[in-house]
């Protein structure tokens, strides 16, 4: 009996994954920090990823339509554009603003470069900096109390996020003229509270972007994805690492290493950036030793806006500075291919 042998070009691996399983995966692991939004903030968290999703899917088929190209709305990939926009700005936004902010995200982040695959920047990350330099009060004052909590995890009357809280205390305690004894002894107070708030820094029951807030929630969704295989441990692994040996390091109010890394880990978006948006198969680097220096850099210069910037929290602009030097990472540390000799 005559056996027929097939030729073909590489992969020779096949496999059953593809684009629309990986995304609707990735939207199902992002579940738990969505019904952890509603409980915290309430229907509020639900108009707002509704007109997000809604404005990223209707922006992508549009455009499609209008480039006559075939229709990829379905393969997931705009919602999950839709989620994480939603996911990064303050509950308390008015609603046309994650509308504008996903028109950017899918039309200027994703479709001016010809779609899924070919977008150099994260669409949602992009539309959230939008959004940050056109409407900056609304982005870094509308935060509302959560259901159950307070503002920041302490008991305090203030309206500032943790990270907040954080920055003005390290100012107060680094300003060397101009604070009084009362202030700098409010400021130690403060930051021994935060760091008495893990619990619930971990659970989410602070006030924060929507999604950012439960570390525990968002690890249960990445969870799903480790096990699938969709993500890797290096990026979040050197991100979340990175950040938190900087905290510790230079994070203190006075001498070296003194200062508290685990706050860092919990408070503000770290854990939603490094698992969810830095790990983007289309914005991050394909090689192992590529992937370990784009988290080490996301975390040093997330680390670098928190401690000394104008922003406390410095997520966002770290993966998007990252991403811009994706393809020299790729190019410098790619493996030496089978049988090659260097000279």
């Amino acid at each position: 009996m005559e056996s027929k042998l097939f030729l073909s070009s590489s992969p020779h691996i096949r496999d059953d994954v593809s684009i629309p399983k990986i995304m609707w995966t990735v939207n199902i692991a992002l579940l738990p920090a969505l019904l952890g939004s509603l409980w915290f903030f309430g229907l509020r968290a639900l108009w707002l990823v509704a007109v997000s999703i809604l404005t990223a899917v209707g922006t992508e088929a549009l455009l499609e339509k209008l480039m006559k190209k075939p229709l990829t709305i379905y393969d997931g990939s705009a919602v999950i554009t839709g989620i994480l926009l939603a996911f990064n700005l303050p509950a308390g936004v008015p609603l046309w603003m994650p509308a504008v902010g996903s028109v950017v995200a899918i039309g200027i982040g994703k479709q001016v470069f010809g779609g899924l695959g070919f977008n150099p920047l994260n669409p949602a990350l992009l539309g959230r900096a939008f959004l940050m330099a056109s409407w900056p009060v609304h982005m870094t004052t509308d935060w509302i109390l959560t259901r159950y909590g307070t503002m920041n995890g302490i008991d305090t009357v203030t309206r500032a996020t943790p990270l907040k809280v954080y920055q003005l205390a390290r100012d107060y305690l680094s300003a060397h003229q101009g604070v009084s004894p009362e202030q700098l002894s409010q400021a130690k107070v403060t930051l021994t509270h935060l760091s008495q708030a893990y619990r619930n820094l971990f659970c989410g029951n602070v006030s924060g972007s929507l999604g950012e807030t439960s570390f525990l929630l968002l690890f249960v969704g990445a969870f799903l994805l480790f096990l699938k295989g969709y993500i890797g441990w290096r990026i979040p692994v050197s991100f979340i690492g990175t950040a938190a040996l900087g905290a510790w390091i230079f994070g203190g109010t006075g001498r070296l290493f003194t200062g508290d890394p685990l706050f860092h880990i919990l408070a503000g978006g770290l854990a939603l950036g490094a698992f969810f948006m830095a790990t983007d198969m289309v914005t991050s680097p394909v090689t192992p030793k590529g992937k370990l220096l784009f988290g080490f850099g996301c975390g040093l210069i997330t680390i670098l806006i928190r401690l000394v910037g104008g922003y406390p929290e410095g997520v966002s602009y770290s993966i998007l500075l990252m991403n811009l030097i994706v393809p020299l990472l790729d190019r410098y540390t790619k493996p030496r291919r089978l049988g090659e000799v260097r000279r």
